[in-house]
């Protein structure tokens, strides 16, 4: 009998077409600068290109590589450009993506630690070695009772700890029973919207998330948070979790931890510090006075997949108490059980999260601090806050141009004191243009342009030629 059709792609075929793979994204990050930043895809431009109905035989590699150039690019908007300035950056890297190739090579489930012990190991090991890079308390290691997971973004990490703070106020009553209206957390009014998503999905409800007001820096004002709390006990309701902010989406503003963290002490309510963009620059000492007060909270995330290198996705989320988290998020049926899991000596991370599955992440972490090191690490993002430093000063010399918000780290938001419809057109137009792309935000009713130094390969050149830009469209 003659072999059999098996239609898979065989390891040679893997190999060739592997190599091809890896020469075009090597090609692409050399020519990147090449694409306007922002697509010009029309809606529905991609889709209409597509076939209407599926191959009914497979096709040639070659054809589906060649596709990705043809139908595909048009519709991307390249967040690997040196060019790209908005939201904060999503951040890739050689040493990142090819981790990640192994591990989609593995393809490990790394639910328990039984379904392979070198993810769960490596992973806790990796989380480890952040504590220290990043000079966080200690109550945050594996070997302490706390320890950290990761996640898929902070959005998931902060919605965790809103569970367990939740199980924590009502001695783990409510997985049971349900919420019963009463609890009631808090945020700065400048805080990440999926506190608010957290609320709905974690049964708080969203009449019961406070937001809290800033001050003139846009940062949560400590007096407003606990004269709230007080309102809130007399008025016979429950207040459980605090979400502090450090460097916040719109403006990057560091909200008081230490003074925060004294009122949930006060008052015995969950402290969670996001620190999702900014938490990176606490790899130098320098820039570790952002994280001030962070030895009173009860839990902590940063997000290496954006100013670390590390492609999406990778949150790193801390717990001070194991236990709590464990036993808010552990369901256990028959078919999970195993003799490692019964001995109690090994962690398995599905207790840590909301999903069963989890993917080998912690192989593109590993892979991106032993490429750079710390020192390589540090270069980075010392460079990228200078750079955003100093083109903060070239907005403070033009007369055309104010800083909307301090500059803390590699945020700049500005804008043209021409008034809002000048600064949406000046924003369009380059963003249209394709040399740069900004995102805006509003601050104290006006909006306001933000510039984010922070992409892997972006160069002094890049940040002198986007200032430039802006001159040069502010002219028009």
């Amino acid at each position: 009998m003659g072999s059999e059709k098996t239609f898979h792609m065989t390891p040679e075929e893997f190999r060739r077409h592997g190599h091809a793979v890896v020469d075009w994204i090597a090609d692409y990050y050399a020519r990147i600068e090449s694409y306007p930043v922002l697509s010009r895809a029309e809606p529905g431009q991609i889709r209409a290109s597509l076939p209407a109905d599926p191959p009914a035989k497979g096709e040639p590699f070659p054809a589906i590589l060649a596709d990705v150039e043809k139908l595909i690019l048009p519709g991307v908007t390249h967040w690997q450009s040196p060019n790209f300035y908005a939201y904060f950056p999503s951040n890739a890297s050689g040493p990142a993506i090819l981790g990640d190739l192994l591990s989609s090579g593995l393809g490990v489930q790394g639910m328990l630690w039984a379904t392979s012990p070198a993810c769960t190991e490596l992973e806790t090991h990796m989380l480890d070695w952040l504590v220290h890079m990043l000079g966080l308390p200690q109550k945050f290691l594996s070997t302490s009772s706390g320890g950290g997971v990761i996640q898929d973004t902070a959005s998931s990490a902060s919605l965790c700890a809103l569970l367990a703070a939740r199980e924590r106020a009502t001695n783990f009553a409510s997985n049971q029973r349900g919420c019963d209206g009463k609890l009631v957390a808090y945020t700065s009014s400048q805080a990440h919207s999926s506190l608010e998503k957290g609320a709905q999905i974690a049964g708080i409800g969203r009449n019961n998330l406070r937001l809290i007001e800033v001050d003139e820096t846009f940062a949560m004002r400590p007096e407003a948070l606990a004269r709230r709390v007080e309102q809130d006990y007399r008025a016979g309701l429950v207040p459980f979790f605090v979400c502090a902010t450090v460097g916040t989406t719109s403006s990057n503003a560091i909200d008081p931890v230490p003074a925060i963290a004294r009122i949930c002490g006060e008052h015995k309510l969950w402290l969670h510090v996001d620190a999702a963009m900014s938490g990176t620059a606490a790899l130098c000492p320098e820039f570790r006075h952002t994280h001030a007060g962070l030895e009173l909270a009860d839990s902590y995330c940063f997000n290496p997949h954006k100013w670390m290198f590390t492609n999406f996705d990778c949150d790193c989320f801390y717990v001070a108490d194991r236990k709590a988290l464990i036993q808010t998020l552990s369901v256990l049926p028959e078919y999970l059980r195993n003799k490692a899991t019964e001995t109690g000596a090994v962690i398995d991370y599905r207790d840590w999260q909301i999903p069963l599955g989890r993917r080998f992440r912690a192989l593109k972490l590993w892979f991106v601090i032993r490429h750079y090191g710390v020192e390589g690490l540090q270069h980075h993002i010392r460079q990228h806050v200078a750079w955003a430093q100093k083109f903060a000063d070239w907005v403070r010399k033009d007369d055309r141009f104010e800083l909307a918000a301090p500059v803390p780290l590699n945020l700049v938001c500005f804008r043209h004191r021409g008034g809002d419809e000048i600064n949406q057109s000046l924003m369009d137009r380059l963003n249209r243009s394709g040399d740069l792309y900004l995102t805006h935000t509003r601050l104290n009713e006006r909006l306001t342009l933000r510039l984010c130094v922070g992409q892997t390969n972006t160069t002094a050149r890049h940040v002198e030629k986007a200032w430039k830009r802006i001159q040069q469209e502010a002219a028009k």
